[in-house]
């Protein structure tokens, strides 16, 4: 609503309108009514009574919230309406009321879900749900960490190998772990044909998955969930196997390093600018990777040195 009420009277006073002089009012308006609608929801009572009483100012708060925003979105499409009629003169304008409708698909579809939650009880099911209209293709991300139990944005799957290098990354949009692991191999050995051996978090495990991943691998250290057969506690048990384990902990410094590093705030717009800030940014740890090495190579490269004009003055002064 702040969105839409700003860009329709940036439009109005484009064209010497007078219906939008208060829009500053409009959207304080707008969002003191959210505010008490949000803090109503705060006290739930402790008595039958009071949470019959609570329940009823919940719906009352938020009836006069969507009834004001959809007031104001009338007078929006009426205002752009009535523009569009009299004709526009540029076709910056255009693309301005191109803006505000898209705003107000997204007013109207955020009025209809709290009509649906609040006021008849519905559950709003997580397909129809939208967490960012900047940025439409943000998820919601469940970690199940202490301290962070979700998060909104993108998962980002990454295959690094022994030197720490990051081979292949996948964005993962609407996708679950366990649809990415073939794709991921199968992508990593086009470019290295000689990968034999990759490690997964449990999560990745699919029956499909085992049995695909065995026949183009040499080792896949892939934990199965839920009890194991004796098979699978066999085969986990296998020393190829929890070396590969403990090999698998290394690329939780890659994701580490690439989030301290910047990658854990995306500032570009749009997927294909997310896509592009982590192809960049994968890039940059690679090279930064490359760095790390060639300075460790040189302080060897000193330290024998060192050691080599050391030991040479020992050798004078024991003379």
């Amino acid at each position: 609503m702040r969105k839409l009420i700003f860009l329709t009277a940036d439009l109005s006073d484009r064209y010497e309108l007078s219906d939008w002089r208060q829009s500053k009012y409009n959207v304080n308006h707008t969002k003191r009514l959210m505010r008490t609608a949000q803090n109503k929801k705060r006290y739930r009572g402790k008595t039958e009574e009071q949470q019959q009483e609570c329940e009823k100012q919940i719906k009352k708060a938020h009836r006069e919230y969507i009834n004001v925003a959809r007031n104001y979105l009338t007078k929006a499409c009426a205002t752009v309406k009535a523009l569009e009629t009299s004709g526009l003169r540029d076709i910056s304008d255009s693309l301005l009321i191109e803006n505000i409708n898209h705003f107000v698909a997204h007013a109207e579809r955020q009025i209809n879900q709290i009509d649906r939650r609040v006021l008849r009880g519905e559950t709003i099911p997580h397909h129809e749900k939208v967490f960012s209209i900047f940025e439409p293709h943000t998820e919601w991300v469940c970690k199940g960490k202490a301290g962070v139990p979700v998060e909104l944005g993108l998962r980002v799957c990454v295959m690094e190998d022994q030197y720490q290098f990051i081979l292949h990354h996948e964005v993962m949009e609407k996708q679950t772990d366990d649809q990415l692991a073939i794709p991921m191999v199968q992508k990593s050995k086009q470019r290295f044909p000689d990968l034999k051996i990759t490690s997964f978090d449990k999560g990745f495990h699919s029956p499909e998955n085992q049995k695909f991943l065995n026949e183009v691998l040499d080792v896949v250290a892939l934990p199965r969930k839920g009890r194991l057969s004796r098979q699978a506690q066999a085969i986990e048990a296998s020393e190829e196997f929890r070396n590969a384990r403990r090999k698998h902990s290394a690329v939780e410094s890659a994701i580490n390093a690439l989030e301290v590093h910047g990658l854990d705030r995306c500032p570009d717009h749009g997927i294909y600018g997310f896509k592009r800030y982590i192809a960049l940014a994968v890039v940059a740890r690679n090279v930064h990777r490359i760095g790390a090495i060639l300075k460790n190579h040189t302080q060897k490269t000193e330290n024998r040195k060192r050691k080599k004009y050391i030991n040479r003055d020992d050798v004078e002064i024991a003379a």
